[in-house]
């Protein structure tokens, strides 16, 4: 499975393009579609959007492949789709560890994207941000039938 247009529609969305260097919510350097700076890495320059969307190429499928990786159930389109920007956006740890894998795992998919909500806070404080993103994720998850992809 790939991620989906819509999906990188909300990723789009969700990250917004900057051509310059910037600290993310972390505080972590980031630039383009949210590309965080890998060892080595310098933009002086700053970039240009064709140049982000290539780096974000790069980036989803990492993210695709961390779901790939860590899911073990079936999963439709807008599950997939929400889990690659969950993890595009907390990184793989985050989902990895994660009561939303665990129950989504054990066949929990209703319990698994209520996880999704979950995840609204930068440190201590709820962030208007991610409280959108998450209630994005939320509707795309949802957005292809919510039952289970076994059972569609």
């Amino acid at each position: 499975m790939e991620f989906s247009a819509e999906g990188m529609e909300l990723l789009k969305r969700s990250e917004g393009f900057r051509g310059r260097l910037y600290l993310d919510v972390a505080g972590i350097p980031t630039i383009g579609y949210g590309h965080r700076l890998l060892p080595g890495e310098s933009f002086p320059n700053g970039i240009e959007e064709p140049q982000a969307a290539r780096m974000l190429a790069g980036d989803v499928r990492q993210a695709e492949a961390a779901v790939q990786r860590l899911v073990r159930v079936a999963l439709t389109q807008g599950q997939f789709d929400a889990l690659v920007d969950f993890v595009f956006n907390l990184g793989e740890g985050r989902l990895e560890g994660s009561t939303l894998l665990k129950q989504l795992n054990a066949g929990l998919y209703a319990a698994a994207q209520e996880q999704l909500l979950r995840w609204d806070h930068a440190g201590a404080k709820e962030n208007f941000g991610l409280k959108e993103r998450r209630e994005a994720e939320f509707q795309l998850w949802g957005g292809q039938g919510s039952q289970s992809a076994a059972a569609a």
